[in-house]
């Protein structure tokens, strides 16, 4: 017997109400009165727009279920021109063949898992992914060391169960249980942070598509339109590897780092500038010289060797990636902002690189100071860079 789970039943909606007496009223929805709103909207709300403008434009065929075609959800992620002129903004800068690999994936009934060093854009390419096959991205299960079973399959409201037993309206369906009810795509962060036998958990539900609920002697199958994205690194600490049962049940792609440094420096670009406006912070081409110079340094630190290739450098403990890079200069335009001139500058930027680059205080600071002395010091034009990195080293 199978059931079937109506998320209004168990969950508030996501959409916004408004408040109950207290005069205020409810939060704008993306596109009334522009951004700024929330701190951080949903993918599907943030970029509104252009999904509506590709789902007028696609005439090609779709799975079930899916607000857009393959190709057009490949487009929503990598950027392109509409017939009508409409632009739509790349959220992925990177090989073209990794992203419709991903898309065909999710057309398939194989699941997705998104594999690669930490700051390689895994959760972010997730969320859009699933902003444009479903139309909704929330249908997340967040990992951690502490995530627990319930969390991927279901729970139950304890007064419920203790006052009448199990039943349908006891039942609290994980995020994975309403993809599977609604046809929909459900979301894994941090599959490898997840303890080995809750990640197992996931074994009957990718190979045989049903979720069984013995409490109940019922079980809740998949409908069409059902799959699920993960993503995974290796290279945290607190790993728990997949078992080769459970790797075998996805289809995996890896997100390398940034090919070249004007890729990087484009993406580094890119979303601070949407996140600087979310935060009213100056624009990014004020700054981005020094957004060069950040990437510069992480790459080079990073990869072991100059630029020039001339000069190999000892790598210090932590990834620095793309995301870190982000960060920092994200940090430095809010100082440049409230505590400056509103020019991004190196003094700026100094402090946030010192904490990325020092993670082990004995090791890392020996390899950074090594790194300014016969790196940094020498570089035309970078002479206000080491003055501001060597203040806050002292």
């Amino acid at each position: 017997m199978s059931v079937s789970v109506e998320p209004t039943s168990v969950a508030p909606s996501r959409k916004h109400s408004a408040p109950a007496n207290t005069g205020e009223s409810a939060p704008a929805k993306t596109g009334e009165t522009g951004e700024g709103q929330e701190l951080r909207p949903h993918a599907e709300d943030a970029f509104a727009d252009e999904l509506a403008a590709l789902a007028a434009h696609d005439d090609r065929p779709r799975p079930a279920r899916w607000k857009l075609s393959p190709w057009a959800v490949a487009t929503y992620l990598l950027g392109g021109t509409l017939p009508d002129g409409t632009v739509i903004t790349p959220k992925y800068v990177g090989p073209r063949r990794i992203v419709e690999v991903a898309v065909t994936t999710l057309a398939t009934d194989r699941a997705l898992l998104l594999l690669g060093v930490p700051g390689t854009a895994k959760t972010w390419v997730s969320e859009h992914l699933a902003a444009a096959v479903s139309g909704d991205s929330t249908l997340l299960v967040q990992g951690t060391a502490g995530t627990p079973e319930e969390a991927i399959r279901y729970g139950w409201n304890y007064a419920q169960l203790l006052a009448h037993g199990p039943s349908r309206d006891a039942l609290v369906p994980s995020p994975v249980m309403r993809a599977m009810a609604q046809g929909m795509t459900a979301r894994v962060e941090e599959l490898t942070r997840i303890p080995a036998d809750v990640q197992d958990t996931l074994i009957t539900i990718l190979s045989e598509k049903t979720l069984p609920i013995p409490e109940l002697g019922e079980e809740v199958q998949a409908v069409r339109g059902f799959n699920l994205i993960a993503t995974a690194n290796d290279r945290d600490r607190g790993v728990n590897d997949l078992s080769s049962a459970l790797r075998r049940r996805f289809n995996t792609v890896v997100l390398p780092l940034p090919e070249s440094p004007e890729a990087e420096v484009d993406i580094v670009s890119r979303r601070v500038e949407q996140i600087g406006r979310s935060l009213d912070l100056p624009a990014v081409p004020d700054g981005i010289d020094e957004i060069r110079r950040v990437v510069t340094v992480f790459r080079e630190l990073r990869d072991g060797v100059t630029t020039d290739g001339r000069t190999k450098v000892k790598s210090p403990s932590g990834t620095l990636s793309t995301a870190e890079a982000i960060s920092v200069v994200t940090n430095g335009l809010a100082l440049a902002a409230h505590f400056g001139d509103g020019v991004l500058r190196a003094g700026d930027v100094a402090a946030g690189i010192l904490g990325a680059v020092v993670r082990d205080p004995a090791a890392d600071r020996v390899i950074w100071q090594e790194y300014l002395e016969t790196v940094v010091r020498e570089r035309d034009g970078w002479k206000d860079f080491y003055r501001a990195c060597r203040e806050v080293s002292a």
